[in-house]
């Protein structure tokens, strides 16, 4: 199978169901720390969730649209589920496509026993085949931010993609949730034939540049913007109350692009990174990667007025371009003239596509390096160039995932077969409640936004990033000189971190969650040219901890539709 190849937007339609949340009876805009009896931000959502005993229903439908125009000619269908810490979530998918299947992965939410509702197809389920539908059910463990998107190849870069809002308390005060706001790159062009030309080394995307990618051609605030090149569009405009604190709820859902974002004449304070509730942390500006999340409050303490809310793009062009070359949003004061803002404001500092750093999470944790071995626990990423298939790949230990659809890694495990091939890119941590600390190794200047599925991972350290990558060199992990400065007590913690440009990465997770569990790069061509690995967690205690015969049904419609399938399967299959 392959995502449609029909110009522009699958479209998402999504019908709210109880959507009424009422607010927990001592968090109020003076005291969000509380949630709850015996629930505040500093509970440990890993030890202990507030079980509201409520369900709240879901109908996601996803369905495809012809030559649609996009948020800067019209604003594009969104959706966005909100719940309460503790609520269980149910939704049912209903794939209408005409000719592909579908999977949805809800990121970031920790799926504890329960890897069957994961939505990665070819790890813990079959894609959903035309005309048929799944429901997805899963516990709000954790509070925060986050999206949700298709994982069948490629296709969320037409649209199939969400927001996540799950309330809870907060390290600060604030006096109005502004809700989500998603700042994603847009594509014209139907994403995978972009990903075919950014896949083939003999028609490229970028003349000469096998693999490059090419730059967005808009990149969309909530949905909308004006059109770079032409008429049409509208900025979208964000309401501040005077002398009032704001939460606003920060996405980066893109594509390829990663990102800077900052607000004129005014500083953001940082209280959550992905899901992790963190010490408050002010700051002028923020990067975000792919996948990235941050809770931010906003004091509108500037004089009544418009103010430009900007996307900068890093100089080093190693991480994301775009043909609108200055993305901005408007931030505006009730009581303000409905004019554009005057004022750019200054650049912010340069990011070399680097994380942000100075968080300390609210809930501590230490990572021992008892079962770290460098040489065994490293995982080199290439590129490869492959002429003679006709293929761009990316490479984890020498192999390319690639997933089977009609046999995920959840059925080996119920059929008790062991006979994973080697394009599955499994790897087996069989001991339970042990800290695995892993090593990624960057041989090529390109940095990638590294996601872990079923886990918060502890950023033990990272190599510095290059203003140049492009002519720098692989910096390997050195045992002896760069395991002293690993940080284990109280790192950052989160699910999605940058991997520099011929640097390393060094994460740690503790093995609590039986599941087969994908840690790959949120570049979407990335990912589709096999940048991935799965870690096959516990795999004994899989078939205890969750019903494996749950995945049949969905399994053998696919299978029945495969012989009728219009498009074969081209990619990683992710």
């Amino acid at each position: 199978m392959w995502p449609t190849l029909f110009p522009y937007l699958i479209a998402l339609v999504l019908l709210f169901c109880d959507l009424i949340t009422g607010a927990p009876t001592c968090n109020t805009p003076s005291n969000r720390a509380c949630w709850s009896p015996g629930f505040s931000v500093n509970t440990d959502y890993e030890a202990s969730t507030p079980l509201t005993g409520v369900t709240r229903r879901y109908l996601l439908t996803i369905t495809e649209v012809d030559n649609w125009v996009g948020g800067d000619g019209r604003v594009k269908k969104k959706a966005m589920l909100i719940n309460d810490w503790g609520d269980r979530i149910s939704v049912t998918v209903v794939n209408q496509l005409r000719n592909n299947g579908t999977s949805i992965h809800w990121h970031g939410i920790r799926m504890l026993r329960n890897c069957i509702n994961d939505g990665a197809n070819g790890v813990t389920e079959c894609p959903i085949p035309p005309g048929r539908s799944k429901t997805y059910t899963f516990l709000a463990e954790q509070y925060g931010t986050s999206w949700y998107h298709s994982h069948f190849s490629s296709q969320y870069g037409n649209g199939v993609v969400g927001s996540i809002q799950i309330n809870g308390p907060a390290s600060l005060p604030y006096d109005i949730d502004l809700g989500v706001f998603p700042i994603s790159d847009w594509y014209y062009g139907a994403v995978d034939q972009v990903q075919l030309r950014v896949s083939d080394p003999n028609n490229p995307a970028v003349p000469g540049i096998p693999g490059a990618p090419p730059p967005s051609d808009n990149v969309l605030f909530n949905g909308t913007n004006i059109n770079p090149t032409g008429p049409g569009g509208s900025y979208y405009k964000v309401k501040l109350t005077p002398g009032k604190r704001h939460l606003l709820r920060l996405i980066n859902p893109s594509v390829e692009n990663n990102f800077v974002v900052s607000l004129v004449n005014h500083q953001m304070t940082v209280i959550a990174n992905d899901f992790v509730p963190i010490n408050s942390f002010t700051t002028s500006s923020l990067f975000m990667g792919i996948g990235q999340r941050y809770d931010v409050t906003i004091d509108a303490s500037q004089p009544v007025g418009n103010y430009w809310f900007n996307v900068t793009f890093s100089n080093t062009g190693a991480c994301g371009t775009s043909v609108n070359p200055a993305p901005a949003a408007i931030f505006s004061y009730n009581g303000a003239p409905n004019t554009l803002p005057t004022v750019t404001g200054a650049p912010p500092t340069e990011s070399r596509c680097a994380d942000a750093y100075g968080f300390v999470p609210i809930v501590s944790r230490t990572a021992p390096l008892t079962e770290f071995t460098p040489a065994a626990n490293n995982l080199p990423v290439n590129l490869e160039i492959n002429t003679a298939i006709s293929k761009v790949l990316w490479k984890v230990n020498s192999s390319s995932m690639n997933v089977i659809w009609e046999k995920p890694t959840l059925q080996f495990v119920s059929e008790g077969d062991a006979n994973y091939p080697t394009t599955e890119n499994l790897i087996k941590l069989p001991n339970s409640n042990v800290w695995s600390v892993w090593i990624i190794q960057n041989l090529s200047p390109i940095p990638h936004p590294m996601h872990l599925h079923g886990h918060d991972f502890l950023v033990l350290g990272q190599s510095p990033a290059l203003a140049n990558p492009f002519a720098g060199a692989p910096r390997p992990f050195n045992p002896a000189t760069d395991t002293p400065g690993l940080q284990l007590k109280n790192p950052r913690r989160r699910d999605v971190s940058m991997l520099p440009g011929f640097g390393w990465l060094a994460v740690a997770f503790k093995t609590d969650n039986p599941g087969a569990w994908l840690f790959h790069c949120h570049i979407a061509w990335h990912a589709s040219q096999g940048l991935s690995v799965q870690f096959l967690e516990r795999v004994r205690e899989i078939p205890g901890a969750m019903n494996l015969n749950d995945i049949k049904p969905n399994c053998d419609a696919w299978r029945a539709y495969v012989p009728t399938a219009v498009w074969p399967k081209l990619d990683s299959g992710l």
